[in-house]
């Protein structure tokens, strides 16, 4: 099978694990081909996630690396047999691939953790909230790649829906909700979806109010993926340009530590939902 042009942030993710897997045991690429008949180039491809493993090969070289971490080994087998083509798939020739990512991420987390300061988090945007933002940076979007934009971002709240969804924390500064973005009727029904999603079992959201003294991170924002084990995490960050994704240990040990600090400076589940009902109601 040729190597894949445009391999997903998870073919990529596989990929890095089994290499990080390899160095830890002190292996070269070249001896770990061998173990699989396979040569150099090959290896080469497969922990840059340009070409596929199946499960027996994923077991047989975490064998040969010594790795008796037998949940992480589980579950990068998982990641090399599912299958499953998401419905971002359709978005593949029409969207850059950070939005794709995304959502494949989305998909397959166990659990989200998000911090914003002046923005509503992405999966709890209304349309008419995502419209607004797509539109504000100029020069302005095509109609046909604003409608898509917008599209995928209401699809993505889909994971939210199924049977078994993630749980969700969402940290929000009370200044991303007094901004009324889409004007007046569009900043009170993107608080009561706010509202409504926050009175699911598995989502709680929080507010750092303005009054919160021990708050110092005006430029956080990040939303923190669980894995089905902790070395499969990934945080997101925003950028001007687009999300970075990131998920060495000590990086993810970093926001781990800073979610909690953001934790600790926002109000109670209930206090939050008092203050946005508040809000929702002077507009």
């Amino acid at each position: 099978m040729p190597p894949r042009i445009n391999p997903t942030a998870r073919n990529e993710r596989l990929g890095t694990e089994l290499r990080k897997l390899r160095e830890q045991a002190g292996m070269t690429a070249r001896a770990a081909a061998s173990l699989l008949g396979a040569d150099q180039a090959q290896m080469s491809n497969l922990e840059a996630g340009r070409v596929g493993a199946s499960a027996e090969r994923v077991r047989r070289l975490a064998a040969h690396y010594a790795c008796d971490d037998t949940a992480l080994v589980d579950a990068l087998v998982e990641m090399a047999t599912e299958r499953t083509r998401g419905w971002w798939e359709e978005y593949r020739e029409v969207l850059p691939r950070n939005f794709l990512d995304l959502s494949e991420l989305e998909f397959h987390a166990t659990a989200m953790r998000t911090v914003k300061v002046v923005e509503i988090p992405g999966i709890m945007q209304t349309e008419a909230h995502a419209r607004a933002v797509f539109g504000y940076y100029p020069p302005p979007l095509p109609p046909r790649d604003l409608e898509a934009r917008v599209a995928h971002r209401m699809q993505r709240r889909t994971v939210l829906d199924r049977a078994h969804p993630p749980l969700v924390e969402a940290v929000v500064h009370e200044a991303a909700l007094h901004m009324t973005v889409g004007g007046p009727r569009t900043a009170r029904e993107q608080l009561g979806l706010l509202l409504e999603l926050s009175d699911r079992p598995n989502i709680s959201v929080r507010v750092i109010p303005f009054s919160a003294g021990e708050f110092a991170g005006p430029g956080v924002s990040m939303l923190y993926l669980d894995g089905p084990v902790r070395q499969l995490d990934t945080v997101q960050v925003d950028t001007p340009l687009n999300g970075v994704l990131m998920n060495a240990e000590a990086q993810l040990r970093r926001y781990r530590t800073l979610y909690a600090k953001v934790v600790g400076a926002s109000l109670g589940v209930a206090a939050s939902r008092d203050l946005i009902h508040r809000l929702a109601k002077d507009l």
